[in-house]
């Protein structure tokens, strides 16, 4: 099985969510200016989409999109996946409002913005990060165990703090908490993301970490 990546992007969920369910896995960055991997290939030829996440099973099957692939990866590692009769479907709707709302909220900020333009940006970002503040029923976003929206939800949250966007306190709390999970802090060391957070000043590096899935 294999994760084509690129650093700091939003696939850094999905080897999080790997690292969590114990699957074995090898990785290839993407370098997604170039569309070419760190092997030499034409990533065009490997996913047409042209982004990242792509994994590829030990079949040859492949999973393109956050969404598809962290629900497959939940479905390998029964842990991973809340509970209860509604558990599928919360995951979902998880996973869907951070990736069709928090994540393409960051969109603006790869673009040369006005002064009002960024607050305005910044401002939605935090409304929608105060919104998943409320609904948290527990130390995890979907109640007392780590579930594969929580990996999503942190890369989004190493984002806002790169760009100073203002994140209430619950969120705080809870991104150092997800800083002291061994699979945060292995798959950060894999890509080579300093704990401090600072790798991203580049601006090519940061639209590289916010590519879209």
């Amino acid at each position: 099985m294999k994760l084509y990546y690129a650093t700091g992007a939003c696939s850094l969920a999905d080897r999080i969510s790997l690292h969590e369910a114990g699957l074995a896995v090898q990785f290839e960055r993407v370098d997604l200016k170039s569309k070419t991997t760190e092997s030499g290939a034409d990533f065009m030829v490997i996913n047409p989409k042209g982004y990242v996440p792509l994994l590829v099973l030990d079949n040859g099957d492949t999973i393109t999109e956050n969404i598809a692939i962290l629900s497959w990866i939940a479905s390998q590692a029964s842990e991973l996946a809340p509970p209860g009769p509604l558990g599928q479907i919360r995951q979902l709707e998880a996973l869907a409002f951070i990736s069709t709302e928090v994540h393409h909220g960051f969109k603006p900020f790869l673009q040369h913005l006005s002064d009002a333009d960024r607050a305005k940006a910044t401002n939605d970002a935090t409304k929608r990060y105060n919104l998943i503040a409320s609904s948290f029923s527990g130390p995890y976003l979907l109640g007392s165990r780590f579930t594969v929206p929580d990996a999503y939800l942190f890369v989004t949250l190493r984002w806002a703090r790169q760009l100073n966007v203002p994140i209430p306190d619950l969120l705080r709390q809870y991104f150092e908490r997800m800083m002291g999970r061994a699979s945060v802090r292995r798959a950060l060391d894999e890509e080579g993301l300093d704990a401090d957070l600072l790798m991203l000043a580049d601006s090519r590096l940061r639209q590289r970490a916010m590519t879209d899935a």
